[in-house]
This record gives C-alpha cells, structure tokens and sequence, in this order.
C-alpha cells in the first residue's frame, strides 16, 4: 500500500475529520472510500463517452424516449 500525502485547507481538514467521525471511520479510510467514488463515476463516464462515441444516435435517443415513457406512467401511477 503507498503513501499519498495531500495538503488541504485546514477547514477542509476539519470537515472532513468531522465527516469521518460521523460515519466512524478514520479519515485514511474515509478519503480511500471518497477516492474509489471518485474513480467509479470516472470510469462511469469513460464508458459512457466511448459507447457514445461507437454507438448510434437514434438508438440511443429511442432508449432514453422509452426511459422517459416509462418514468412518466411510474409516476401517473
């Protein structure tokens, strides 16, 4: 495991020690769970944009017309 040293403001550092203690965990393990976030979303929109990329617009836009449908009767429900 590596060492990774940040420097923050120390209000930042207040917070976020505050947030860790909420959720009972050390700040170490509350920046390792806000970091694999970050990366999911990252990695979310990487393949997003690349099957994107390859994809078909109208297919793509047919699907979120039909998202859009079915949404609209969940909520007229």
């Amino acid at each position: 495991m590596a060492t990774l040293t940040i420097r923050v403001p120390d209000a930042l550092r207040d917070r976020l020690a505050a947030m860790a203690a909420q959720r009972g965990v050390s700040v170490n393990k509350l920046m390792e769970e806000l970091s694999v976030r970050a990366l999911t979303e990252h990695d979310t929109e990487m393949r997003f944009r690349l099957r994107a990329a390859r994809g078909k617009v109208e297919h793509g836009l047919a699907v979120l017309d039909e998202l859009d449908r079915v949404h609209s009767q969940a909520e007229d429900s």
